[in-house]
């Protein structure tokens, strides 16, 4: 287990330390294997050892007590590793694209060359990748949710969960608390799935180091790690009481944790939001995604005060012109006493498909970045 005083130090330490050889593939990213190429085996329970019994030839002595051997609970059942994409459905995907169009990114860039722009920006993101790097005493855990769905709260968990994984050192965890045929695997660019949020509840115990643990998991780039919700079967359940085990458990092993919730008023989701340091509450730029968003804020507002001063609202465009001013909409949504945050139009977040940051248009990841530090910060001020 971490040590309290310098948990950060003790799991890196871990992490990157050299594996012995039955789990050298909880490192298969650090030998050139791409991340979701292999899904991890459990680790093997160690046998225990009991204590020698004393030689009749020898004097008669109390035996020295052997020490116990770590013991890792197996699981009931190894499920099978399941594909992301259907076979049927690879062969439908069109190349990725560029988030904006090839015009925008050289006018954009001429603009930089002759102005002094470009010297402002890379002050702000030096000042915003401060912010996110920020040492934690105890795991963050930021829970994402949303009114309905379409509202692009899976896109906003994997932009968060991939800028604190860029940007940090200790680990970074993805969880998905969505069974319902959740498409964070999908964002994340995942290729198999094998173990969930529910299957770990079941397994995971206190004496299991970060690579026992990571063994369960789906490794991604940066050392950041995926739980999936299901394994993309209809009827998949997660129950409050699980979700809660896995969340306790697996706080000390990750700096930060972005939880991919369901929709609201889901069980699981009120839980993860009442228990979670931050909230990001994801809405569409239509004026039915500020209705519906504006009477939650409403809402929060009779809850606790920290409540609604920890929610961020990810205000997302959906289209390239929308049908509201978006600017008069964050606006109005921030007199509750919400931080709002406007995620612009993009062609590649919009295709649905991996999220690949290089693709991303330059504002996206400007204004991404910016959100996961308002987020970050706020969840400092929780306990």
């Amino acid at each position: 287990m971490p040590n309290a005083d310098n948990w950060q130090g003790d799991v890196l330490r871990d992490l990157r330390g050299t594996p012995p050889p039955q789990r050298a593939q909880s490192h298969g990213a650090a030998h050139g294997h791409h991340p979701a190429q292999e899904q991890q085996q459990p680790p093997q329970e160690q046998p225990r050892t009991g204590a020698r019994a004393p030689d009749p030839n020898t004097p008669t002595s109390a035996p020295a007590p052997a020490a116990p051997a770590a013991h890792t609970r197996r699981p009931a059942r190894s499920p099978d590793s399941r594909p992301v994409v259907d076979s049927a459905l690879s062969g439908t995907a069109r190349r990725p694209r560029q988030g904006e169009p090839a015009a925008a990114r050289i006018s954009r860039a001429v603009r930089r060359i002759v102005s002094s722009s470009a010297a402002r920006e890379v002050a702000e993101i030096t000042r915003t990748a401060e912010r996110i790097q920020q040492p934690v005493t105890t795991g963050r855990q930021i829970a994402v949710t949303s009114i309905r769905g379409g509202a692009g709260k899976t896109t906003v968990a994997a932009l968060l969960g991939t800028a604190y994984a860029h940007y940090r050192q200790d680990p970074v965890l993805l969880v998905e608390a969505d069974p319902a045929l959740g498409s964070l695997p999908l964002r994340l660019g995942a290729e198999t799935l094998r173990w969930t949020t529910a299957d770990l509840a079941d397994i995971v115990e206190p004496q299991m180091s970060l690579l026992d643990v990571t063994g369960y998991l789906v490794q991604l780039p940066d050392n950041a790690w995926l739980l999936p919700g299901s394994q993309g079967r209809i009827g998949a359940m997660l129950d409050t009481a699980a979700y809660e085990r896995v969340m306790v458990a697996l706080r000390r092993y990750f700096g930060v944790t972005v939880v991919d919730c369901e929709t609201l008023p889901a069980e699981v989701a009120r839980v993860a939001l009442s228990a979670a340091q931050a909230r990001v509450l994801a809405a569409p730029a239509t004026l039915d995604g500020i209705t519906s968003t504006y009477a939650v804020l409403q809402w929060m507002q009779g809850l606790p005060p920290h409540m609604i001063a920890g929610t961020v609202v990810a205000l997302t465009s959906t289209t390239s012109r929308p049908g509201i001013d978006v600017e008069d909409a964050a606006e109005k949504l921030r007199s509750t006493g919400a931080t709002v945050h406007v995620l612009p139009h993009d062609r590649h977040l919009a295709a649905g498909g991996a999220l690949r940051t290089e693709l991303l248009a330059r504002p996206t990841r400007l204004a991404a970045t910016r959100l996961a530090a308002e987020v970050f910060q706020l969840s400092q001020k929780r306990r």
